[in-house]
């Protein structure tokens, strides 16, 4: 197979098996949002869910959140671990929100990213799940998978998103970030597939002999 070969074959069989795509990190609003996925980095989406309503019960918005002592959040958050750095971002962003957007989390990547905590990757999550623009966030779990499945060279987090942009139609990013995510749960997880187990390893790669070890980002 050609690597756009691939990439067709992906796109069609995670479309058949994950035609609908909910959005993992429960949320009511987009600063919700903003909060959930920053507190996702390096924590699983289950625990996230765990810790958030307790957070959300204080304050659900960016000018309430404000004025929440930094130790309560700081209590709340810390099973997601990088506790100090998160319940710090969260404090400081609400205020900038409150200071230079009127409380609104603002539909702009640069406006994001000049926030504490939020880099391009959860910029991207916001930017998509939260305003419904093309975006193609890449997680380790992806930017693995992307290799194994012969999409990306994979030097970088950074390039794997620009491979991954080229071969895919803008209007599948949004869904298809979240469907390679569930596949890679499901079928081809670090350890339970070696890129000679699931159906998209063997079917891209039949004659792999060899475990498939991806670069880390």
């Amino acid at each position: 197979m050609l690597k756009q070969q691939r990439a067709d074959f992906i796109l069609h069989k995670l479309n058949e098996i994950y035609p609908e795509t909910p959005i993992p990190l429960d949320h009511n609003n987009n600063f919700e949002l903003l909060v959930a996925v920053l507190l996702s980095a390096q924590c699983t989406d289950i625990r996230v869910n765990q810790v958030t309503p307790a957070l959300f019960s204080l304050a659900d918005n960016a000018f309430d959140m404000q004025h929440v002592p930094l130790d309560s959040i700081y209590k709340i958050v810390r099973p997601c671990g990088l506790a100090p750095q998160k319940s710090s971002a969260i404090s400081t962003l609400s205020k900038m929100l409150v200071e230079q957007y009127n409380g609104e989390v603002p539909d702009d990547w640069k406006a994001l990213e000049s926030l504490p905590g939020v880099g391009h990757k959860t910029a991207g999550v916001v930017m998509s799940q939260g305003f419904g623009h093309p975006a193609f966030p890449v997680d380790t779990h992806i930017h693995r998978l992307a290799q194994r499945w012969g999409l990306t060279k994979g030097k970088s987090v950074a390039q794997t998103e620009r491979d991954l942009k080229k071969l895919f139609p803008k209007e599948t990013w949004n869904a298809l970030h979240l469907q390679i995510i569930f596949y890679g749960r499901e079928f081809c997880s670090a350890r339970g597939c070696d890129g000679r187990v699931c159906e998209i390893c063997t079917t891209c790669y039949p004659n792999r002999k060899n475990p498939f070890v991806a670069h880390k980002p």
